[in-house]
């Protein structure tokens, strides 16, 4: 049996691909939504390393200057190691200060990177986790069934699955019996067999 390639993104049945191109529209929202929200509370923790950064700043400016001045005060004949000393002491001080404002910074950008992700975790979970692989496997099913139903043996495995898989109140709606005249091998009872299953997946009888 010949087999025709066709990939399925949206079913033929309008009602059905107005479902899925809203259902797609939907989730393609939710996900530039919640990482939006992401980026917005990541940016507003990031502002509590403002602190910080000043902490940081001023402690490198005095550290400089004080380690100046201390250079130029240890110029001095004499005197000048002891004098340069409390200078060099306080420079080393302001140093740690400007180390701690960086600390807390690092500290402030990981919190707000972990608290983004997490905000992230569960909205990208539901999406990557349940709505994307129910996608593929109809865009699979559909496909597959788009390609059997343009040849006669295809649309018998069509009839097949449907006798399988469909529920018996529907069987029973056709014909009650059409599984008989399924396996006699009648014409019509495999195409309306066929395209019941056709339609359960919303793609029409003929492509």
């Amino acid at each position: 049996m010949g087999k025709v390639r066709s990939v399925r993104i949206y079913a033929d049945v309008p009602a059905a691909r107005t479902r899925q191109v809203a259902t797609d529209l939907f989730v393609i929202g939710w996900t530039v939504v919640w990482i939006w929200a992401a980026v917005k509370l990541y940016e507003l923790v990031n502002k509590l390393a403002v602190p910080g950064q000043k902490l940081a700043s001023a402690g490198d400016g005095l550290s400089g200057g004080l380690s100046d001045a201390g250079g130029k005060v240890n110029s001095v004949p004499g005197v000048g190691d002891a004098l340069a000393t409390p200078f060099n002491k306080a420079a080393a001080a302001a140093t740690a200060i400007a180390d701690s404002g960086r600390e807390q910074q690092d500290i402030v950008h990981e919190l707000s990177l972990v608290m983004a992700l997490l905000l992230l975790l569960v909205p990208l979970a539901l999406v990557f986790l349940v709505w994307l692989p129910l996608r593929i496997r109809w865009i699979r099913r559909a496909s597959t069934a788009a390609g059997l139903r343009g040849v006669v043996a295809g649309r018998d495995l069509l009839a097949l699955r449907a006798l399988v898989n469909q529920p018996l109140r529907k069987l029973a709606s056709l014909d009650p019996e059409i599984s008989a005249k399924w396996r006699s091998g009648d014409t019509e009872a495999v195409e309306r067999l066929a395209a019941l299953e056709l339609r359960t997946i919303g793609l029409r009888a003929t492509g």
